[in-house]
């Protein structure tokens, strides 16, 4: 089994898009495999050193409904000692006060169960007025990608935040010392 697993909740088919882009132009072929929420059981993570979890947001700031759906299955994966990495998709025009809220959302239960997160990523160049994702200090707790009013953005942006997280996702569990913010691109 490669030592990344990608897990994404999609609606639309656009975070299910993102994550297989990540697979396929990422990350070095054979590392990682890709797996629907709607399609896996949470124990399948267990099997995996590192995780990246990809997201969008729903309406004014939810889960979308696969993921919401899945997150009581996450009581069945031990996250100690396992390298997490988030990406979401939000749009600041449409949603200013609840931009990429699902990510914050996922980033906080997934903390809460023991989980290292790197991969932290700058809040500047957006405009919004509200994010759960936003950590404070210029920060969000993952990549975050605007299709919607920055798509010319998100190959620079993919491309930086993976260069950021490889490392720590390859290496997995022996990632070393826990990220904080302060570790960002």
């Amino acid at each position: 089994m490669p030592p990344i697993g990608i897990f994404f909740a999609s609606e639309t088919g656009s975070t299910a898009e993102l994550a297989r882009e990540l697979q396929a132009h990422y990350l070095p072929e054979g590392a990682a495999e890709v797996h629907n929420l709607d399609d896996v059981d949470a124990a399948r993570m267990n099997g995996y050193d590192a995780l990246v979890f990809a997201t969008s947001t729903t309406n004014c700031g939810g889960l979308p409904a696969p993921l919401e759906a899945f997150v009581p299955e996450l009581d069945t994966v031990d996250f100690n000692g396992k390298v997490v990495a988030l990406v979401g998709l939000g749009d600041q025009a449409g949603y200013p006060d609840a931009f990429a809220d699902a990510l914050g959302l996922l980033y906080e239960d997934l903390r809460a169960r023991g989980a290292q997160i790197v991969g932290f990523w700058p809040t500047s160049g957006y405009a919004y007025d509200y994010s759960r994702a936003d950590l404070g200090d210029g920060a969000f707790c993952g990549l975050v990608l605007d299709q919607a009013t920055q798509a010319e953005q998100t190959p620079r942006r993919l491309a930086a935040w993976i260069e950021s997280v490889r490392a720590d996702l390859l290496a997995g569990g022996s990632a070393g010392a826990p990220k904080t913010p302060g570790h960002m691109v």
